[in-house]
């Protein structure tokens, strides 16, 4: 027999093992919806399993994407609203690797916190589940961090992970050239950046959370939780029809940023700004924060969550099938001879 041992458990450290347990139990069937071809294994292993010939593909290219929500969490945080912000992890994730022309197979969480409360965790992972049933892409993996002393009570951070493919020779961008058609596929409103700024100008205006939103009809913290939209069967739908040459999703550094990530070194873009009208959201913003046009158009993205360059004779017919796809398309603009990003008309 021994002596002097203190007794102290785990749990007593604030690491709950059977909470951990119970949350992978809970979110099971969530994750066995997202299931499609070339998943081969469930939860609870040392490692997820996916069969890329299953999935169809007979001389794959992987493509990697990972990301986070950014500090949309501690709106959802703040408010309790966490169920939306699964969907954000995904789709800033899946929709970049659809830019590269890569179909989204798997996805894996890393759902950090500093005490698992499994109702809002189980909440959070079944929305990552529902962002990826949304996108056809199965969540085959994750891991659940407890870590007591790293986080204070109630936070949590999230960061995911997508694997995607393409047959050899289809990546994009590819054949962009001065002429192409510019298509902008609506927002839903600030979807996952821009969000430390978001908060300031909350902040600036006096406004709670639970306070009605001046530009919708739901208190502010749920009006800017509305999850980023998903653009992945849409879009490819679009690249297999053909005549796509590139995708950018806008992200961080808005318009102005990242539609130049997808154009040769010597093109450019003409975008028309009267083309589509800014949402009320951001319209709030910069109103309430006195912001520039070309600050907007930096930080955001201002109504436009993905453009499209495509060949100016498939435009037509590439619109009409994004629009019956579900997405409200606008004809932003044209690929223009010279580097640099060019603006006319206003959105303010």
């Amino acid at each position: 027999m021994t002596h002097g041992k203190n007794g102290l458990t785990y749990a007593d450290a604030g690491v709950d093992i059977d909470a951990g347990n119970a949350l992978v139990e809970r979110i099971k069937p969530a994750a066995k919806r997202t299931q499609r071809p070339g998943t081969m294994s469930g939860l609870g292993g040392f490692g997820a399993l996916f069969d890329l010939k299953g999935a169809g593909y007979s001389d794959p290219i992987l493509v990697a994407a990972t990301d986070g929500v950014g500090t949309k969490l501690r709106i959802a945080i703040d408010t309790g609203e966490v169920d939306g912000v699964g969907i954000d992890l995904v789709a800033m994730c899946v929709n970049d690797l659809v830019c590269q022309g890569a179909e989204p197979l798997f996805f894996l969480d890393y759902f950090a916190t500093g005490k698992l409360e499994l109702d809002v965790a189980a909440r959070i992972i079944e929305g990552i589940a529902e962002g990826c049933a949304q996108s056809g892409c199965a969540l085959i993996g994750g891991e659940t961090a407890e870590m007591p002393g790293m986080y204070p009570a109630g936070d949590f951070d999230l960061a995911g992970f997508a694997v995607g493919a393409m047959e050899r020779g289809s990546d994009l961008p590819s054949g962009v050239v001065a002429g192409d058609v510019l298509l902008g596929l609506a927002s839903n409103g600030v979807h996952s950046n821009g969000y430390s700024l978001v908060r300031k100008i909350v902040e600036l205006s006096g406004l709670g959370w639970h306070d009605d939103a001046p530009f919708a009809f739901a208190p502010l913290g749920r009006a800017l939780l509305t999850p980023t939209r998903l653009y992945v069967k849409p879009a490819l739908a679009a690249v297999r029809a053909g005549g796509v040459h590139a995708l950018a999703h806008i992200t961080g550094g808005g318009l102005t940023e990242n539609l130049p990530r997808v154009l040769p070194d010597d093109l450019g873009a003409d975008i028309d700004l009267d083309a589509w009208e800014l949402p009320p959201v951001f319209k709030w913003l910069a109103e309430t924060a006195a912001i520039s046009e070309k600050e907007l158009l930096k930080t955001f993205n201002s109504g436009i969550g993905m453009i499209l360059s495509v060949a100016a004779d498939r435009a037509d017919d590439l619109k009409a099938l994004l629009e019956a796809e579900g997405e409200t398309v606008y004809t932003i603009g044209t690929v223009t001879q010279g580097a640099g990003m060019r603006y006319r008309g206003s959105l303010l």
